[in-house]
């Protein structure tokens, strides 16, 4: 890979390890509205994609009840769930470099953007990043594929050949291909290297640790 200037990171599973959160939080919300809640054993079906996404096709909750499924879950979130998670080893490190070195470093999550922002807080991530950007309550923006154009723009990148996604599942490594850019696959979340690699990741890194130099290579 070449240096790239522009760094945009997935939260789930790539900054965060939030498996047992975004579990426990539609587990509730299935229990709330009296609903038979899916397996949720593999974490890579789940954390990645759009919430209403997860809440329409594997969670299989009636279209009107879609909306108040995801209000649920948020809720739960935000009081219980998030204080399952916890930071990669490594991670405040792996920012603190890519700081040093002059990068500019946005979060590019499916997950609402308050919500992001709050993690970001909670986490101690916010002061290493200029950009945190999330999806839209209204849902026009939810994809990666219209996540990373929106972090490019607040970063204030106008050239995509100078910037880099980095994430954990083939629905960040889809969405950077949608979106015309470089794809860094991280091999210690919840994707698989096969599935992101088969969507054009040009480099993998197993540990946060790694990141800096295989961006920098």
């Amino acid at each position: 890979m070449k240096s790239y200037d522009y760094i945009l990171f997935d939260l789930d599973g790539t900054l965060v390890a939030s498996a047992k959160s975004v579990e426990v939080s539609i587990a509730h919300a299935m229990q709330t509205l009296g609903l038979p809640c899916p397996d949720l054993s593999d974490y890579s079906l789940y954390v990645g994609p759009p919430l209403e996404d997860t809440m329409r096709g594997l969670c299989a909750v009636p279209e009107e009840l879609i909306p108040k499924a995801m209000e649920l879950y948020r809720a739960y979130y935000d009081e219980v769930g998030q204080k399952q998670s916890r930071l990669f080893d490594g991670v405040t490190e792996m920012l603190a470099v890519l700081r040093r070195r002059g990068k500019k470093l946005a979060i590019c999550t499916s997950k609402n953007e308050p919500v992001a922002a709050a993690v970001a807080d909670t986490m101690g991530l916010s002061r290493y990043f200029d950009a945190i950007c999330g999806s839209s309550l209204d849902g026009s923006r939810k994809n990666k594929a219209d996540l990373i154009p929106y972090a490019l723009k607040a970063l204030g990148c106008t050239d995509k050949g100078k910037a880099v996604m980095v994430g954990d599942t083939h629905f960040d490594a889809h969405g950077a291909r949608l979106a015309g850019v470089v794809f860094l696959g991280v091999t210690y979340g919840y994707g698989t290297r096969g599935s992101t690699e088969a969507c054009g990741a040009v480099g993998f890194a197993d540990s946060p640790a790694e990141i800096p130099n295989v961006i920098d290579r």
